[in-house]
């Protein structure tokens, strides 16, 4: 079974001419859907198309604790 791994993902939103710098933590499988759940969110909270989001970087971030 595939363990649900956690990724902050950093990068700039440019809407309206402005640049809203973003830091976010998204739980996914792969690096791949860690992304697409960024777009997902970005662009319901945000109405951001895929072109005014820049990822600047996707780090895999360790679990803290333990589980049973």
């Amino acid at each position: 079974m595939s363990e649900v791994k956690k990724f902050r993902i950093t990068g700039d939103l440019r809407k309206r001419g402005e640049n809203l710098h973003f830091k976010k933590e998204i739980r996914a499988l792969k690096k791949e859907d860690a992304l697409q759940g960024l777009y997902a969110d970005m662009g319901s909270r945000h109405k951001a198309r895929k072109f005014e989001i820049i990822i600047k970087t996707v780090e895999e971030i360790p679990e803290t604790g333990e589980q049973a």
